[in-house]
């Protein structure tokens, strides 16, 4: 226990260290040399011998979260951060009331009918979370609350309250949460909207769930050991019998998932990898029936199914078809594909992301040119139109919009200078409807600034999309200060919509952008399998030539220019800065996946087997040498590297906290520059961080305020 005594020492003297530096927070230290020694991590070096190939790994143990020098480890990590950041204090707060000041305390969502109730949620003045109420038939009708989630969240240190789903006659309400920060492990509860009261018992490591008709039924999935949902349970309010086990997918690639048609007729049960699915159904009356196989399962078609009274509709994608299609079957006979008829033909330009189906329209959520965009189709003419948006960079999301007999399609509408809005789209004469424009309660002016669509070349011939933000003042001569956000995995998209917090940047000279890598699918589903597997690194050097860019046409410099990416974006980040640590002063990386050999050979980890379709199996030659050959951990080398800050989350289900913890560590014992290398770990959370609305913004403030000091920008007083 003698490292043990030593780093609680350590950390003794962190905090006193701290106490001086309060007492002096006008010096200013940029080096860090400036600073005491950071704690440096116990070497007990683990050998893999992995295809001839021997890999030592000096930090393995910091896996094992039930040895106490873990622990002690981590905190006194957490201590060093406080006391180089002291100095920041007095920035932190700054920055923090300015994003405060962003965010009107006392809101309210635009209430949606369903089912006869007008849903929404509202906050308060000084609360952290959200309250969700409904009311009957007008929305001038008494409001009834259903979910008050800051007294539900009350001696929490997290809290996050994940979805609830109401029975057809309104009495009853499921609802999900945890008080980890986990994003995988969450409990599940029933409350009585008459008497408020939950019922008393719960669920635990529930994901999806619904109702069936006859208000007593309930389908949910449940989790594994490593939060794979794979079973399927029938729950029944007020019986003696056991939940009944209706579904396991054996196949540890796949996940399944319930929920319920918009016509409210069918239940579905959705077995789905990152390349396949399969969907089975229900009635939706009848709960104690069999659920039937609509298509049995083929490898890399990948389909999902919507009902209409008349028929039944289907998103289809295979190799051939990347980009998706959309067919339409009859009620009956739909297994015999020979009775589908195409509706949307494949198109290798636009992407179909999702549909929605109505009683009379079909509405289509696509991708083209980078952009979102939305199609309306009416099923009678078959007419196609197009949801039309003035700006060359925006973001258009479609919104929950429940009822099968409804004539209008709600969807938010935004930019990086353009706040949130509300719409609801009249699909029968094609005008939208204005709702609700999120409101900046310490004024904005989107006319002082400037959003632009730049395309960086990259070696091998294609362009990378970025959106840039950035002050109309601003005076492109290479001394601005940057900062380039990146992901590039899952197929995730990289969008451009307002972050009103990014101002604390903006308006102190910074430009931002958005590097759209490939990896994402933002130019199509071709641009995300073109930036994974054995072309992962593809994300990488899209990000480098991103920041080449910038720097080319003069909107930075090198000295002036930071990268910040979390989770997969973390990944990207930390392999960026081992292939260019030149090209960059700054290092964001939020819970970042940066171990990936290790974590990828570890079945009994969260996603490790599911996720051999996004990086591959290192249990296979070809894949490990190629994972190795950009894995972040793997590479760190004796050379001189950015300022880092690295976060972390204790309760961290998708990137586990032992990541970040295992790089810095490693970092520290081989970079050769005196750069400030810090890691913060929230011993209460998970991979979101903070779950309340102000202490998010507390770490977001903190982040900000280690950029602006380690780019040294002047801060006024």
């Amino acid at each position: 226990m003698k490292t043990l005594n030593n780093l609680l020492f350590f950390l003794f003297l962190l905090i006193m260290m701290t106490s001086c530096n309060d007492k002096n927070k006008s010096a200013r230290i940029t080096s860090q040399g400036d600073y005491p020694a950071p704690p440096m991590a116990l070497i007990i070096p683990d050998t893999m011998l992995e295809f001839g190939n021997a890999r030592i790994d000096n930090y393995f143990w910091m896996k094992d979260r039930d040895n106490p020098e873990v622990m002690a480890y981590l905190k006194s990590e957490n201590a060093y951060t406080d006391t180089v950041m002291a100095h920041t204090r007095d920035l932190q707060e700054k920055l923090f009331l300015e994003m405060k000041g962003r965010i009107k305390e006392e809101d309210q969502s635009v209430p949606q009918i369903d089912n006869g109730y007008f849903y929404y949620n509202r906050t308060e003045k000084d609360r952290q979370y959200p309250i969700y109420c409904r009311k009957k038939g007008n929305v001038s009708s008494p409001e009834e609350v259903l979910f008050d989630v800051n007294k539900m969240a009350e001696g929490t240190q997290a809290y996050i309250f994940s979805n609830f789903e109401i029975t057809s006659d309104n009495k009853l309400a499921a609802y999900s949460y945890n008080t980890t920060g986990s994003y995988a492990e969450f409990n599940l509860k029933i409350r009585n909207l008459e008497t408020g009261e939950d019922l008393p018992y719960e669920i635990s490591n529930v994901q999806s769930f619904v109702w069936a008709n006859d208000n007593k039924t309930l389908f949910y999935t449940k989790s594994s050991e490593t939060f794979r949902p794979y079973r399927v349970y029938r729950h029944q309010i007020n019986s003696k019998v056991p939940d009944v086990l209706l579904f396991e997918e054996k196949d540890e690639m796949f996940n399944v998932y319930v929920g319920k048609s918009r016509t409210k007729e069918y239940i579905y049960l959705a077995s789905g990898s990152f390349t396949t699915s399969e969907y089975r159904y229900l009635p939706a009356d009848k709960p104690l029936a069999d659920f039937k196989v609509f298509l049995p399962r083929q490898k890399d078609v990948d389909y999902s199914i919507q009902h209409h009274k008349t028929r039944i509709f289907i998103k289809y994608k295979d190799l051939q078809h990347i980009n998706s299609m959309i067919y339409e079957a009859p009620l009956s006979g739909f297994s015999d594909k020979s009775t589908w008829k195409e509706l949307v033909k494949h198109d290798s330009a636009v992407k179909i992301q999702d549909m929605d189906v109505f009683d009379q329209f079909l509405t289509l959520y696509i991708r083209k040119d980078g952009l979102n965009g939305i199609d309306v189709i009416d099923l009678t003419s078959g007419e196609r139109k197009s949801i039309s948006f003035p700006e060359p960079v925006y973001v258009v999301s479609p919104m929950y919009t429940p009822e099968y007999e409804s004539l209008k399609y709600r969807y938010s509408y935004t930019s990086l200078n353009r706040p949130n809005t509300v719409y609801d789209y009249d699909m029968t004469s094609g005008a939208s409807e204005k709702l609700k424009e999120q409101e900046i309660p310490s004024g904005f002016n989107a006319d002082e600034y400037v959003v632009e669509r730049l395309w960086a070349p990259t070696a091998d011939g294609k362009k990378v999309p970025m959106a840039v933000l950035y002050k109309k003042t601003l005076q492109k001569d290479g001394s601005n200060p940057a900062l380039l956000y990146g992901y590039g995995s899952y197929g995730s998209n990289t969008d451009a919509y307002f972050r009103s917090s990014l101002f604390s940047l903006v308006d102190r000279g910074f430009v931002y952008a958005l590097a759209q890598v490939r990896g994402g699918s933002e130019l199509g589903e071709q641009w995300y399998e073109d930036g994974k597997l054995m072309k992962k690194m593809n994300s990488f050097t899209d990000f480098i030539a991103c920041g080449d860019f910038l720097v080319k046409e003069k909107y930075t410099s090198p000295s002036r220019l930071g990268m910040h990416g979390g989770s997969a974006g973390g990944l990207l980040v930390g392999a960026v800065a081992n292939m260019r640590p030149d090209l960059f002063h700054v290092v964001l990386a939020d819970v970042p996946f940066v171990d990936i050999i290790n974590t990828m050979q570890d079945e009994s980890l969260p996603l490790t087997t599911q996720e051999y379709e996004q990086w591959g199996n290192p249990g296979e030659e070809e894949a490990y040498q190629y994972m190795l050959s950009y894995s972040p951990y793997d590479n760190v080398k004796p050379q001189n590297y950015p300022n880092i800050l690295a976060t972390a989350g204790w309760n961290d289900s998708q990137v586990m906290y032992h990541e970040p913890a295992k790089w810095v560590a490693k970092l520290r014992a081989l970079k050769t520059d005196n750069n400030i290398l810090l890691l913060k770990t929230n011993l209460e959370s998970g991979h979101g961080g903070a779950t309340g609305r102000f202490d998010y913004l507390k770490d977001v403030a903190f982040r900000y305020a280690f950029l602006i000091d380690r780019m040294g920008v002047k801060v006024a007083e």
